[in-house]
């Protein structure tokens, strides 16, 4: 990891759980090779860590907040940044 690489915690509101919105997540993290993990929480909202080039991550972001078909995105929260190694990119139990 160099400078250049942004890792941030991310929540998503809306209508994002049983729309696709986590397979969207991963999918499109994995398109644009970044890396971190995707899960649901229990209060319906889904979280997120995508790490990466800071311009991919804001790619990353702004797919976020469109979501896939059949979503309504409310709100990104950008709980965090910080750091972190990753792996590739996994979805995660709900929490």
């Amino acid at each position: 990891m160099n400078e250049a690489t942004r890792t941030v915690h991310l929540r998503i509101e809306g209508r994002v759980q049983g729309v696709g919105y986590r397979a969207f997540v991963e999918m499109r993290a994995t398109a644009l090779g970044l890396s971190g993990w995707v899960r649901n929480r229990r209060d319906r909202s889904v979280e997120a860590v995508v790490q990466g080039p800071t311009a991919t991550i804001d790619d990353m972001l702004e797919a976020c907040r469109k979501g896939p078909p059949g979503s309504r995105v409310d709100r990104v929260e950008l709980i965090g940044e910080g750091v972190g190694c990753f792996d590739g990119f996994e979805v995660r139990p709900t929490a």
